[in-house]
């Protein structure tokens, strides 16, 4: 019986032990990987940022994005382009018209110039008008940058005309005066700026003159004054000296939708006119404007440059106008000016810029005199619009005030 019991005690013993085994074999044994879980397609895709790239440990290698593959298998991934910035769109402006633009800036004219028109006016209305008040007469006209010459021929005819008038009332006086300076400034003379040669196209303006009197914002204005008159015009920025001359002509075309050629910095005057005419001629435009560079009077090498471009420009065609553009205020000194480039190119028409500042408006008289040629434009301001045509009659108009 023990013995029986004994052999059960020990079963029992051994099955237990047996169990503790399996049970710990069974704990100790990983279990399976999950099943992948499905994509979520109802979820929007996140957005890829072109040329992020994806984050691998330091020993993988380096792929953009494009490349990862995605759960559930590789995916098509797109790629914006990121967008080209446009340059901004310069607005067109539209040019005041040119007819009467002169009239319209009299009262700016008139008052720097009544000095002149409103100091003869005085003399005249004395009642005895001796030698003396024709020295003054005479003082005022040159005062007033006439010139030698036409000032004695005015005060002639005032003497005479004077004589033959007797008793002179203010509405006399101011009649005789505006017609011996019309005669003085000459009204017959044709002051029209040449852009419109018969048989071709475009017509060419050579624009000289010396540094400081304004001459590449004249031609920009006078690009204007013809785009106001319905005129297709193409800028040549030859003065290639001035490292802002060609930016700045630029600038003035683009504000009227006129083309700029230009070349680079330092480089040849002669080649950029050449090519500008090229390019006028290609495009069918009316007119080309040449912006010549600066030149210093004094300096003979710069004005054998200039001679060079008149050269090489009419191999295309003649030049129409070579406009000289000079500083009014200047007064005797622009006339040395005028004399030395009338000797290199053939100067055709004047432009008198700053005539509203501290100008004598005697100057028109005495310039025209000198070169032969007549003002065809001044200058009576700042404005982009302040470019106007010489109008003999408003100009004397403004001298001698209402």
């Amino acid at each position: 019986m023990e013995t029986v019991i004994l052999a059960v005690v020990i079963a029992v013993v051994v099955l237990g032990a047996l169990g503790g085994l399996i049970v710990g074999s069974r704990r100790r044994k990983p279990l399976p990987p999950p099943p992948p879980k499905a994509p979520d397609i109802t979820a929007p895709p996140a957005e890829p940022h072109v040329g992020e790239e994806a984050e691998t440990p330091r020993d993988e290698p380096r792929r953009t994005i494009e490349e990862v593959d995605l759960p559930g298998g590789p995916a098509p991934v797109v790629v914006e382009e990121p967008p080209v910035a446009e340059a901004p769109e310069i607005e067109i402006e539209v040019p005041e018209p040119t007819e009467g633009r002169l009239v319209r800036l009299r009262a700016r004219l008139s008052r720097s110039q009544n000095a002149l028109g409103q100091g003869l006016l005085t003399l005249l209305s004395r009642e005895h008008l001796d030698e003396d008040t024709w020295e003054e007469i005479e003082d005022t006209l040159l005062t007033a940058d006439v010139g030698v010459q036409p000032t004695q021929e005015l005060v002639e005819r005032l003497r005479e005309r004077v004589k033959v008038l007797g008793t002179r009332t203010p509405e006399e006086l101011r009649g005789l005066l505006r017609e011996e300076l019309l005669k003085l400034i000459g009204p017959d003379l044709d002051r029209t700026v040449k852009t419109e040669p018969e048989g071709r196209k475009p017509g060419i303006v050579m624009v000289v003159g010396v540094n400081g009197t304004g001459k590449t914002t004249t031609t920009g204005k006078l690009a204007r004054v013809l785009v106001a008159d319905g005129r297709t015009v193409v800028l040549g920025a030859a003065d290639t000296f001035r490292a802002a001359a060609a930016d700045q002509l630029q600038t003035w075309g683009e504000r009227v939708g006129a083309h700029t050629v230009r070349g680079p910095e330092a480089g040849d005057p002669a080649s950029v006119a050449f090519d500008a005419v090229k390019e006028g001629k290609e495009m069918g435009v009316d007119v080309v404007l040449i912006d010549t560079a600066g030149r210093l009077h004094t300096k003979t090498g710069l004005m054998d440059e200039l001679g060079k471009v008149k050269r090489v420009v009419e191999k295309h065609a003649p030049l129409d106008e070579v406009l000289l553009v000079l500083d009014a205020t200047t007064g005797q000194n622009g006339l040395v000016q005028a004399r030395v480039f009338a000797e290199v190119v053939d100067i055709t028409g004047i432009v008198l810029t700053k005539l509203d500042g501290t100008a004598k408006g005697g100057i028109v008289v005495a310039v025209q005199r000198e070169l032969g040629v007549p003002v065809k434009l001044v200058g009576l301001g700042e404005g982009a619009d302040d470019l106007a045509p010489f109008e003999p009659e408003a100009f004397v108009d403004a001298l001698i005030g209402d």
